[in-house]
């Protein structure tokens, strides 16, 4: 996938709201149509592949952000249905292993015709040592971070998703060709919510990701274009 050249290409527009209509009318506020929106967990369960279709048809592009967890063989039949369905990123959870990595893969490389970027999830952007430490992981979360990363980079995968915080390690890890794209963003005049290694959109860029999702500081907005708006002038 090719990396975005205009400052606004860099946003990928969090579409979490709970059905198609909803979707819609936060794009109407936006006017111009993103380059990319994400679909997740509750859009996708609400709607269905429908929900991909409608999108493209506005033409943005698809991050399809369902973080795929499973037996090998399962994620790579669901990684070929994202191919099919013609989105340009998906997930899956890097702590599912090499195995189950490589077999998607393989699936994103057999659909041929797709320009599917696979994208592994590392440490959620929600969680801090404290909760690393609760779920058996003892080292911290930039640590574990770079350990998933070069898992999945061995294993074929094409990016990651991490947080702000840990973009320039990634970056000088893996590379300039290794892709990133970095939620838990916020910029100074937003709430954090529930993210905890958050930064600000102009310094995420400037450590080096590729990609920003950014969902409630703009969509929860007031005025949703304004907000728009001033992300990408914090980019520029």
């Amino acid at each position: 996938m090719k990396l975005p050249s205009r400052p606004q290409d860099k946003i990928i527009i969090a579409l979490d709201v709970p059905d198609t209509d909803g979707a819609m009318r936060l794009l109407d506020t936006l006017e111009e149509a993103p380059a990319l929106c994400k679909i997740g967990l509750e859009l996708f369960t609400a709607e269905g592949p429908s929900v991909v279709k409608a999108i493209r048809s506005r033409g943005s592009q698809v991050f399809l952000d369902l973080k795929f967890h499973d037996i090998p063989n399962t994620v790579a039949h669901a990684v070929h249905s994202a191919a099919k369905l013609g989105v340009a990123m998906t997930t899956l959870h890097a702590s599912g292993g090499a195995e189950m990595m490589e077999a998607a893969a393989k699936a994103a490389e057999d659909a041929k015709g797709n320009d599917l970027l696979l994208l592994a999830v590392t440490v959620l952007t929600s969680m801090d040592a404290a909760q690393l430490a609760s779920t058996g992981i003892g080292v911290a979360p930039e640590a574990q971070v770079l350990r998933l990363a070069g898992l999945a980079r061995e294993s074929g995968i094409g990016g990651v998703v991490c947080s702000p915080k840990e973009v320039a390690s990634v970056r000088d890890s893996l590379g300039s060709e290794f892709r990133i794209v970095t939620p838990g963003v916020r910029p100074v005049w937003a709430s954090t919510g529930d993210q905890k290694r958050v930064m600000t959109p102009g310094d995420a860029i400037r450590a080096g990701a590729d990609w920003l999702v950014i969902g409630r500081p703009i969509t929860a907005a007031d005025l949703p274009k304004e907000a728009y708006a001033r992300v990408i002038e914090e980019i520029t």
